[in-house]
């Protein structure tokens, strides 16, 4: 094949639109045409470090004749696992080099990775540093199995075409940051809204919702008499107890607050009416009671035991930016909100580990117990306010 081939390849990358909120098809068409050009390729792999709190970097492998693209991901332990340090990448991340092995020569029983590719038919591997404009460098991987390998010809092309390739891919992975970092820190719901344009102060919704407001039994005596950083430690396992069983049954944690948790589970069309998402709500408090109660902390000769609170409601609420300023947050309020948190104080003074509101007990069905009407500030009537019968309050001292 030409270089007019690969040329084509390179026009493509530098002037096409790329559909950059669907890159496993853009990678599997990118590797596609570069076959077409005259690149006999057989697997093709990309890595990317990323910018994430628990993951190092994420892989992404084609495959000839796949239809799917692989993605994998790789925490920070991998750094120091033996298989990374015997891997080219490795080596690659290090020196900011290329590393080509020969599946079928000596070289082979350094990588292991060249071992496997052996037994799958490959002939060469080549590695390539991916750089991007701020100075990282990542990786792309190739593997040929056509007999003698890649040609000094087919390298050269790789070379040609990996410079505006690292262009697209950087901004695909730009994107992926943006959406991970706004889902760790505001939520995936409030983050694909964010990149969706709602960025402007005023930009709010109305939506419906299950509202969960938790916290945390005792927090400011254990703050008094804890150094600081076990603190942030046992709220890191503490929220571990909720998050996790708030997102498995459709939640959005919002936001935290000192020991507190605000989170929504959206009513809608898609995922069913108040009494589904409310019984799916309920379950979430059980089991993050179980792990709350689980949850050890052994500091010295004393082991921590711990206890927590949440209040759960139905209504409506107004979600998207405020604040003041060039600094927003994307939050919730409303009276609906209001209520919650005036609960959850309620149930601290009760002894209780779950409360919820009128309203949300006749939408989830359940063996409730009436706890008593409460006058609740701001609000111009008292609330009726009901509890587990399974539970037995416990009142701190």
């Amino acid at each position: 094949m030409t270089t007019v081939a690969y040329q084509n390849v390179v026009d493509w990358l530098i002037s096409a639109r790329h559909p950059l909120d669907d890159p496993d098809s853009w990678m599997i068409e990118c590797c596609e045409r570069m076959v077409a050009a005259g690149l006999p390729l057989w697997r093709v792999g990309v890595f990317i470090r990323t910018l994430h709190p628990e993951v190092f970097g994420r892989n992404f492998i084609w495959t000839r004749g796949a239809t799917k693209i692989q993605i994998g991901s790789v925490d920070f332990d991998i750094q120091n696992s033996p298989e990374f340090q015997a891997s080219p990448l490795n080596i690659l991340f290090r020196d900011a080099v290329e590393v080509r092995g020969d599946p079928n020569g000596p070289e082979a029983e350094r990588f292991p990775l060249l071992l496997d590719l052996r037994s799958e038919g490959a002939t060469d591997y080549l590695a390539l540093p991916l750089g991007f404009l701020d100075g990282t460098d990542h990786a792309m991987s190739v593997s040929t199995r056509q007999p003698g390998g890649f040609s000094p010809d087919h390298v050269a092309a790789l070379r040609v075409i990996i410079e505006p390739l690292a262009r697209i891919i950087e901004i695909i992975s730009l994107r992926r940051t943006a959406e991970m970092l706004l889902d760790t820190y505001v939520g995936n719901r409030a983050g694909a809204r964010i990149l969706g344009g709602q960025i402007r102060r005023g930009h709010n919704d109305t939506m419906q919702a299950a509202i969960w407001l938790s916290d945390l039994r005792g927090f400011t005596a254990l703050s008094d008499r804890l150094p600081a950083e076990t603190v942030v430690e046992i709220l890191n396992q503490y929220f571990d107890c909720q998050v996790a069983a708030i997102r498995g049954h459709g939640g959005e944690v919002l936001k935290f607050m000192g020991d507190g948790l605000l989170a929504v589970f959206p009513i809608d069309e898609y995922v069913g009416d108040a009494a589904h998402v409310c019984v799916r709500v309920l379950e979430a408090a059980r089991e993050c009671r179980a792990s709350v109660e689980a949850l050890a902390f052994p500091i010295g000769d004393v082991v921590e035991r711990f206890r927590f609170g949440v209040a759960l409601h139905v209504g409506n609420i107004l979600y998207g930016n405020i604040g003041g300023g060039n600094r927003l947050d994307f939050t919730c309020i409303g009276p609906a909100v209001n209520l919650a948190a005036r609960l959850e104080k309620i149930a601290g003074r009760l002894g209780r580990t779950v409360v919820v509101s009128e309203v949300f007990a006749n939408a989830c069905r359940h063996d409730w117990r009436e706890l008593g009407e409460f006058p609740i500030a701001g609000f111009s009537r008292a609330q009726r306010v009901y509890g587990l019968a399974e539970e037995t309050p416990v009142v701190m001292a």
